[in-house]
């Protein structure tokens, strides 16, 4: 390829943005295309380095890995992956070389050390020219921000990755002078028996995100868990409302990634097995020990999925794992904690009967296990008064078999007695079951858990059809529009 545009493979040095070259940060500030590594999600390390140094209209390309941790680094299906994602960014970089425009590479540390660049310096070179811009490595930063020298007159500094197996690493740790192991995450516990192994755990110190925001030092010994969240992940999903078809890409890429998946039994059932996934299903009432069962795995490194029917912000497992880090290990507000949207069952309710959502409307979880009933029925009784219409979630149980009648029996004093009520039962379930009555009729034994019940408002209407169930919606407007 013959062309006058180059490639800068720029080195950011190991994480505050201070520590960047002069000709690094020259490079990036005229740059016209800027590409970076990052997970698929996240902004990236390297992508947040550079925020307000890059000009207006500058191209990015987001070289998403298609794996992380969540294959193990000997399963062959690992280098098979990252062999097709350089591939393909070698081809997306060389597209803008073609076109004439110089593309700038963003590399944490120092690109030839342990870095992605690497793989597509090789796959570049011939094809175009590259330039590489030496950057501080993280692993100075790092020895630096412990405040002990690293190496001292002839002392020989060997560097080791933590991804080696345990013998192996016994095996370099035997005769050593100064020491740096890297790429942590998970395999912090493998390190700390290694260096016990050989006597050198006395003398280590770990570092995390060394110069950055966050950073913590300490003596190894003094670091009681085995907490390493750089490379963890915790994912919160929606499974929707009970067909497959309903679950989101994003989830269903979540749930193949994942080495461990947490939630009711029930909803963890409906998850296909497979080999090297961990399944943790519990009692529907342990939503905080699930929470913090899930917390603990992802900040060994694990990627977790914890599951949940529907949306899991909606009366669901999302708000529970919150709590649990307010409440829990200080590390566990580090770890990278992503809610993944589902379909609520009153959505996929309301669009098997028409839209009974279309104005103003509430949920309200008829549930007294975390708050009192008092306060149940004032809610029920205010959202009625302002004719919203009203998504009743968790409508009885075997424990709480009357809550749902003396609903309806509130809500009888509040609304004409000829509003829609929707009995929508295991929606796009093989069990679906999908009743309209109206208030007058509505009665607590057409309902159970698995049902989601919607009280339409005074404006709420029925489309009556000859060849079929009728439409039920609820007009866009009320009142006046002035």
């Amino acid at each position: 390829m013959s062309t006058s545009a180059t490639i800068y493979g720029v080195g950011l040095g190991p994480g505050d943005p201070e520590l960047m070259s002069v000709k690094a940060a020259r490079l990036i500030a005229k740059a016209c295309v800027i590409a970076h590594f990052r997970k698929p999600g996240r902004p990236g390390n390297a992508r947040t380095m550079v925020d307000g140094l890059l000009a207006p209209g500058v191209i990015e390309e987001a070289l998403e890995y298609p794996v992380t941790t969540e294959i193990a680094l000997e399963d062959p299906a690992y280098n098979e992956a990252l062999r097709a994602f350089y591939d393909e960014c070698v081809q997306r970089l060389l597209l803008h070389i073609s076109a004439g425009r110089d593309v700038t590479v963003l590399c944490e540390g120092d690109p030839f050390l342990y870095g992605s660049f690497m793989h597509l310096h090789s796959r570049i070179n011939g094809h175009a020219p590259v330039v590489v811009v030496p950057g501080i490595s993280g692993m100075s930063g790092c020895w630096t921000a412990s405040g002990v020298p690293i190496t001292f007159g002839d002392d020989v500094l060997t560097v080791v990755p933590a991804t080696l197996d345990e013998s192996a690493l016994r095996e370099r740790l035997q005769s050593i002078d100064a020491l740096v192991v890297m790429k942590l995450g998970r395999n912090l516990p493998k390190v700390r028996r290694a260096l016990q192994a050989v006597g050198l755990a006395e003398r280590a110190i770990y570092v995390e995100r060394g110069t950055m925001a966050g950073e913590k030092v300490l003596p190894l010994v003094e670091k009681i868990d085995d907490e390493a969240p750089y490379f963890s992940m915790l994912a919160i999903a929606g499974l929707g409302p009970g067909a497959a078809e309903l679950i989101t890409p994003e989830v269903t890429d979540a749930l193949a990634q994942a080495t461990d998946l947490i939630g009711y039994a029930r909803y963890v059932a409906r998850v296909p097995e497979r080999a090297g996934l961990t399944r943790h299903g519990s009692d529907n009432r342990e939503e905080l020990d699930r929470a913090s069962l899930a917390l603990r795995l992802a900040a060994e490194g694990k990627r977790v999925v914890v599951v949940s029917s529907g949306d899991p912000g909606v009366f669901a497992m999302a708000a529970a794992v919150f709590e649990a880090v307010e409440a829990g290990e200080a590390s566990w507000r580090d770890l990278d904690i992503r809610v993944l949207p589902g379909i609520s069952a009153m959505f996929a309710a309301a669009a098997r009967i028409g839209a009974p959502l279309g104005h103003d409307f509430c949920a309200i979880n008829l549930s007294d296990n975390l708050k009192p009933w008092e306060l149940v029925e004032r809610r029920l009784r205010l959202a009625a008064q302002a004719d919203f219409v009203i998504a009743l979630y968790n409508p009885l149980s075997s424990a709480r078999p009357w809550q749902l009648g003396r609903a309806f029996e509130l809500l009888r004093e509040e609304l004409p007695e000829s509003v829609p009520v929707i009995f929508a039962r295991a929606v796009s379930d093989a069990s679906e079951a999908i009743e309209t009555v109206t208030l007058r009729d509505a009665v607590a034994s057409r309902a159970d858990m698995r049902t989601l019940v919607l009280i339409g408002s005074s404006r709420t209407r029925l489309i009556p059809r000859a060849g079929g169930k009728a439409f039920v919606y609820t007009p866009r407007s009320a009142g006046s529009s002035s």
